[in-house]
């Protein structure tokens, strides 16, 4: 490698810096060092701004500040400031000053100089340009599996850093790996051996289209998106009230299912309110945007709240779809990338036009959506019927026993004087409008004296009462909906809601503002322009997550930051390439996914040559195959698979497996309890499990708190993630069931056992070696369980899932401790 290679790679940016003679690329080799170096104090923010002298526009760059210099004369880097500062030997003059604890290597004043000395010419940030559709290269070695468009990207590149791709991975790998990703789950044994028998060159193809059509293709996107759209069952704060927002998340699963177009999925989660002749699912889409945590702890003032919430909505927007770092923009402007506190108040606009006050806790804060099943829209249709009988029986009932009186409710006839006021006051309502409490009291008033029409009015109460208990189980879902005249917006300063200066309507971000012809007046407006054309950033956001998803890191490792304060695409034409084929494909999901997995870069072997590892050990030149630890909620589902535990159910209300005692209550002062459910329910996949924001569940980790948008979670190894998976409830029953398959199954003897084992859980048949090695391992724990069989009896009750009858429990507690150890293996926990 050249000596310009080693340094980019060993800085993590993977970029080839320019040769002593070639151009200057400014969005690339000058903008980045110019923001971390010099922006803080002569950047965008002008309340930050020091000497009057601003380098991030050409004008203010190539003007003087105070001081009369001019910071660059294009064409003479020795007549220029900045080069006199950068290059000064006195502390008192030089910039970056020392205290910034910041200072440019050599190899970067000489590009600052070189470009100078070229005209100093400016460009914008790369992320601003719209995407341009590269014609794909012709790729000449680096890769010898090149399948589609993306790879001669990707070969193209390698061959020019001098290295050269993977070969394919093995069958058994590929399928697991391609499952994993697809379906959250790893395949079947059947699906494998199937896979790998099949001798048709598009058999690999065939298996990436049925993964695609599985409904649990929906439930593994969903798990992402939940994330960002920081979806949880509770509303977050001391409080913690529990909502119904699950017909929301059932939803988002549905619609990636469906392969709903992208588009249409942020138009639906923006505005699917406001778009007219739109489904019913269109207004519950925008519970999108409802998500946010809801502070209902006593002292906090409405209108604070109400700010807050709409803070995390103008946030959420900018960080999902625009991969801007907004929230810096609440307080002043932003110090690196070109948006102004007014930007970032002009989008709060185009959410300050709900009903919502900001007062109280309400988990079911108007405007709600209800979304009753087909079994209660039945029963409510039954209950609404008997009802109506109810009522017209009250009413002829009344029209007979107070026949003759002035008034149809009695309050005028010779009677009145003897009835209470209280009574009085409920006859005066027709018998339709009486709720219940009313029809108590007058069933508890004449109940002695006429129990006949006591009974009549009984009989409505208990109608009325089914009627509203069916009312308060159906799930009611916050969406959006704009009020007749929308709130003023002001400016708030330092962000305060007590401090608002100037008024601003809703715009979009100035330095993105390409409209064209759309009319950009509401969050409809928005929403369009969020995945028009004008707009540079969404389609490239967009591919960059789910090249995230697949192979570990984003093309853009900084996948929530795409401004200047990012990282550069370590393939930026490739990742314009993939924008644009997803634009033009119609925001076609599936087949973007498609096209990722069944390209020879995603299908290479994950193995790692020690100098490769070294050279490049996040893979950003994708010179191999991608290979990471699952995240844990994988992990989970893949043990509940492989044991055969899982249950397959979809949708419906969150569940709560195991949990250790006493989480909620501690959290919560005693005021939560957590109340485990139990048989298929402790078996659901993990995108169903109710996730209290205060307290998530215990059995993740390296997850979003779901209390913010959060588009890339980190990954740690930490000793109790390895404490987990070998004690967690979950992990050891999933373990023990496997056992008892294994022990029930159709393999009379050790070796075939363990073979079946290791092809649930690994995907492939075990070597010798392996095989010698756990029959080693199973050896040693039949000695011990023999030994002890009072602890084989405690290890074997683990669990609810019924136990086999007549299984001897020291040698169930012996495969059980074999089937936990290649549940916890590194194989097992990552995806190869």
């Amino acid at each position: 490698m050249r000596c310009h290679q080693v340094i980019g790679v060993a800085a993590g940016l993977l970029v080839s810096g320019g040769g002593a003679g070639a151009a200057v690329d400014f969005a690339r080799e000058i903008l980045p060092v110019l923001s971390d170096a010099c922006f803080a104090c002569h950047g965008p923010d002008s309340g930050a701004r020091k000497a009057g002298l601003r380098l991030d526009t050409p004008d203010g760059a190539r003007g003087a500040g105070r001081s009369g210099e001019r910071a660059i004369v294009p064409g003479h880097a020795e007549r220029s400031e900045l080069w006199r500062r950068i290059n000064a030997g006195d502390p008192d003059d030089v910039m970056p000053p020392p205290e910034s604890n910041r200072r440019l290597s050599a190899a970067q004043r000489d590009r600052i100089r070189a470009w100078i000395e070229e005209g100093a010419p400016w460009g914008r940030h790369w992320a601003y340009e719209p995407p341009q559709r590269p014609v794909p290269p012709v790729s000449e070695g680096g890769m010898a599996g090149v399948r589609n468009a993306l790879d001669a990207f990707v070969a193209t590149r390698l061959r020019d850093e001098g290295w050269v791709a993977a070969p394919e991975a093995s069958r058994e790998t590929l399928l697991r790996r391609v499952s994993l990703d697809l379906s959250g789950l790893p395949p079947t044994p059947e699906e494998v051996a199937a896979f790998v028998r099949d001798p048709d060159p598009a058999a690999y193809e065939r298996q990436v289209d049925r993964l695609l059509a599985s409904p649990r293709l929906g439930e593994r996107l969903a798990w992402d998106w939940l994330e960002a759209a920081r979806y949880a069952d509770s509303n977050g704060y001391q409080g913690d009230s529990e909502r119904t927002m699950w017909p929301w998340r059932d939803w988002v699963i549905s619609a990636f299912n469906r392969n709903l177009p992208f588009d249409t999925f942020t138009l639906w989660q923006i505005a699917g309110d406001l778009m007219p002749e739109a489904p019913r699912e269109a207004t519950l889409a925008t519970g999108f945007l409802r998500n946010h945590m809801i502070n209902g702890e006593g002292g906090r003032i409405p209108e604070e709240n109400r700010v807050d919430y709409l803070f995390d909505q103008a946030e959420t927007v900018a960080t999902v779809w625009l991969a801007a770092t907004y929230n810096c923009t609440r307080c002043h402007d932003h110090k690196y990338d070109p948006h102004t506190q007014r930007d970032y108040f002009s989008l709060v606009a185009f959410f300050n036009r709900t009903a919502v006050d900001g007062s109280g806790g309400n988990p079911q804060t108007p405007p709600v959506l209800e979304m009753p099943d087909d079994v209660q829209v039945a029963r409510g249709e039954l209950l609404e019927a008997e009802r109506s009988a109810a009522v017209a029986a009250t009413t002829a009932a009344e029209a007979l026993k107070f026949a003759g009186e002035s008034g149809p409710d009695g309050s005028e006839g010779p009677d009145s004087a003897e009835l209470p006021r209280e009574i009085l006051e409920v006859l005066k309502a027709l018998p339709g409008g009486r709720d219940v409490s009313k029809l108590e009291k007058l069933a508890t008033h004449f109940r002695e004296s006429d129990p006949g029409y006591a009974s009549v009015i009984e009989r409505q109460r208990e109608a009325q009462a089914a009627l509203d208990a069916l009312a308060r189980s159906i799930p009611r879902v916050m969406v959006m909906a704009d009020v007749a005249s929308p709130r003023p917006t002001f400016v708030l300063n330092r962000g305060s809601y007590l401090e608002p200066t100037t008024e601003v309507d809703v715009a979009l971000p100035s330095a993105l503002a390409t409209t064209g012809t759309l009319s950009v007046s509401n969050r409809l407006g928005l929403a369009r322009w969020l995945v028009s054309p004008g707009n540079p950033l969404t389609a490239r956001v967009a591919v960059n997550r789910w090249w995230q998803a697949l192979f570990g890191t984003g093309l853009v490792k900084t996948s929530e930051d795409f401004g200047v304060q990012g990282e550069h695409p370590s393939h930026p034409e490739l990742l314009d390439w993939l924008a644009c084929e997803f634009m033009e494909s119609g925001w076609d999901v599936k087949r973007l996914l498609r096209l990722l997995v069944t390209s020879g870069t995603y299908r290479q072997s994950s193995v790692v040559p020690p100098d490769l590892a070294a050279q490049d050990p996040e893979n950003r030149l994708l010179a191999r195959g991608p290979r990471f630890r699952m995240p844990s909620w994988m992990i989970r589902d893949a043990a509940l698979a492989a044991s055969g535990l899982l249950a397959e159910t979809a949708g419906g209300p969150a569940v709560k497996p195991y949990q250790p005692p006493g989480i909620w209550e501690e959290a919560t002062f005693g005021n939560k309890r957590y109340d485990q459910d139990h048989g298929a329910a402790l078996y659901r996949r993990s995108v169903y499990v109710f996730w209290r924001r205060i307290v998530g569940p215990t059995m993740f980790f390296d997850v979003a708190s779901r209390q913010t948008c959060t588009v890339r979670t980190p990954r740690t190894n930490v000793p109790l993630h390895a404490l987990l998976t070998l004690n967690d409830t979950a992990h050891l029953e999933a373990a023990r069931v496997l056992a008892s398959v294994l022990l029930e199954g159709d393999d009379p003897d050790d070796s075939g056992r363990l073979a079946a084992a290791c092809r649930r859980v690994l995907g492939r048949d075990p070597t010798t070696e392996e095989l010698d090695v756990l029959q080693r391992g199973l050896d040693r724990h039949r000695g011990t369980f023999r030994r002890d069989p009072e602890a084989a009896a405690a290890l074997v009750a683990a669990g609810e899932a019924p136990g086999v009858p007549g299984l001897e429990a020291p040698e169930h507690a012996a495969w059980m401790l074999l089937c936990s150890t290649l549940l916890n293996l590194d194989e097992a926990l990552t995806k190869e």
